[in-house]
């Protein structure tokens, strides 16, 4: 069977968040120039940018994958390939579920660290609890099956754990995040959850797609399937300096271009504005003028 491998970075904040700071268009271009095939953008508790991103993804040559970082009760979660946002606040369990019935994946991003509003390790839902024990999430799993005999019921379990987060300053919170995923038998992601434009790639996910010729022909619900099926491969390894300085005179290059290119049509529009209210103006001008002389006439005659 054919297979082709997708690099992914699927934690991304654009200038939507309330703490993002770069356009989606922006985030593309430097996507694509460094060699993604696909950015998710996941804004904080908003999806319009992301679905607008997704849209126009493939100008840039790109996978178009909406995504949304939901603040729930116990924690963040990203709900990636999702159209619509997530209801806020509720339990994790839930949300997790939403997503799901939604088309979704629910990815755990930056577990255990809870100054980042990461989710605590007993609020994740898990396998595992039996006989009226409690579970991981600490929910009952009681429930009547046939003849009477105590069952669990069905789990909405997260589909991947974000094993490595570029934005921890130590790596114990990924390797922790790493043994909770084997433990479970989880998929794990790598992300950048770059909130400038420097930062996006520094850490992605390579996914293996089965069944395509190229990359070209992968679509997001191939990647969503893959990601489910745990045919992942974490990048997140720290670039030499001298890859980085590369990196990061690249982006800022893009990004003085990008300003460069949007100041330029900014100032057109402005100049535009100014020559049409000059226009107006001086039309206003001219009519009150004239009709001024005709009034001094009629009271000359």
């Amino acid at each position: 069977m054919s297979r082709v491998t997708v690099s992914i970075d699927p934690h991304v904040h654009s200038d939507d968040s309330y703490d993002g700071h770069e356009p989606v268009e922006l985030i593309l271009e430097h996507a694509a120039e460094i060699g993604l095939d696909a950015v998710v953008i996941t804004d904080h508790d908003v999806i319009g940018e992301s679905k607008r991103a997704a849209e126009i993804a493939d100008e840039f040559g790109l996978i178009g994958i909406p995504g949304v970082e939901v603040s729930t009760a116990h924690g963040h979660l990203l709900a990636i390939g999702v159209e619509r946002m997530p209801p806020r606040r509720r339990p994790y369990d839930e949300t997790v579920a939403w997503i799901h019935d939604h088309g979704g994946v629910a990815i755990v991003p930056h577990p255990f660290q809870r100054s980042r509003h990461g989710v605590r390790e007993r609020n994740i839902p898990v396998p595992g609890a039996e006989d009226g024990e409690a579970g991981a999430n600490g929910a009952s799993v009681d429930a009547a099956g046939d003849g009477g005999s105590p069952v669990a019921p069905p789990i909405p379990e997260v589909d991947a754990i974000e094993v490595f987060n570029a934005w921890l300053f130590t790596g114990y919170r990924n390797r922790r995040a790493r043994r909770f995923a084997a433990k479970y038998g989880y998929p794990g992601v790598a992300a950048s959850d770059a909130h400038h434009l420097e930062y996006v790639g520094r850490a992605f996910t390579d996914v293996e797609v089965k069944g395509r010729e190229s990359v070209d022909a992968v679509t997001a619900d191939d990647v969503l399937d893959a990601i489910r099926n745990g045919t992942t491969r974490v990048d997140g390894r720290r670039a030499p300096i001298r890859m980085a300085a590369k990196h990061y005179v690249g982006a800022a290059g893009r990004k003085s271009g990008y300003y460069a290119r949007t100041g330029a049509i900014r100032s057109a529009t402005a100049a535009r504005r100014g020559v049409a209210e000059a226009v107006s103006t001086a039309r206003v001008a001219v009519s009150q003028g004239t009709h001024r002389a005709a009034r001094v006439l009629s009271w000359v005659t």
